[in-house]
């Protein structure tokens, strides 16, 4: 059986208890301007604590959902910007590939012009080489001619000098300068020549380096006469520098 119980009966407020009562219920007339201006609505909130839980949990699955948005709008905005730079660079490289295949058309054009380029250059060094040794000749018997004494005829001439292939052979004598070239030279003369005088005039000569009297004959023919022979030894400048690069090139 169900037990009942029976709480015992409320006393009943008399009339001026009710009247002091109400009187005392009622909120001040400062407190009430106060609320009519707020707007203030007086509310109770009988929702248990789970539901404001769940709630917020919501909103934060909500903010989660919105960040994993983002981050995927941004991945994808992230790759649309990477293909697009892929797609721009191979256009590039297309493009320079292009150029380049076009530059090889038009060098491949100009093959026969490199090669005759090529054979100049080469013979050009050949020319350099060759004529490294090379001595002008016809001046330098000229200017022996033009040394000389008075009476003195040359009658005959024999050059040795250097080649690009072999070095001139230096003297063991002491005091004997280095030299590229030996001119010998065969001079007649009705009378006895003047050698100091004409070593002396062959100074000026390029290269000069020294020269000697070998020896002076007196013919034993009915002519009579001297015969006079003389070397004459030259250095490096008497190369003639014809084919040697100038200056700039």
């Amino acid at each position: 059986m169900t037990s009942v119980e029976i709480e015992p009966e409320a006393a009943v407020p008399q009339r001026g208890q009710l009247a002091s009562q109400k009187k005392s219920t009622k909120a001040p007339k400062s407190v009430k301007r106060v609320i009519e201006s707020v707007g203030y609505e007086p509310r109770v909130d009988l929702l248990p604590a789970e539901v404001h839980v769940e709630r917020k949990q919501r909103a934060g699955i909500r903010r989660a959902w919105l960040v994993v948005a983002l981050v995927a709008v941004l991945a994808i905005l992230g790759t649309g910007a990477a293909y697009s730079s892929s797609v721009t660079a191979a256009t590039e490289l297309a493009t320079e590939q292009g150029q380049s295949v076009a530059l090889l058309k038009q060098e491949q054009s100009y093959a026969e012009v490199k090669q005759v380029q090529a054979r100049s250059a080469l013979i050009e060094a050949g020319q350099q080489v060759g004529g490294s040794t090379e001595i002008d000749w016809g001046t330098t018997l000229e200017r022996i001619q033009a040394s000389l004494p008075a009476g003195v005829t040359i009658t005959g001439v024999q050059v040795e000098s250097a080649t690009p292939l072999q070095a001139f052979t230096q003297s063991t004598a002491p005091l004997q300068g280095a030299r590229v070239a030996t001119v010998g030279i065969t001079a007649m003369s009705a009378e006895l020549p003047s050698i100091p005088v004409w070593i002396a005039s062959l100074g000026k000569l390029p290269g000069y380096v020294d020269a000697n009297a070998n020896s002076v004959t007196l013919g034993t023919d009915d002519a009579g006469g001297y015969t006079t022979n003389l070397t004459i030894h030259l250095d490096a400048e008497a190369y003639d520098g014809k084919y040697a690069p100038k200056k700039g090139d």
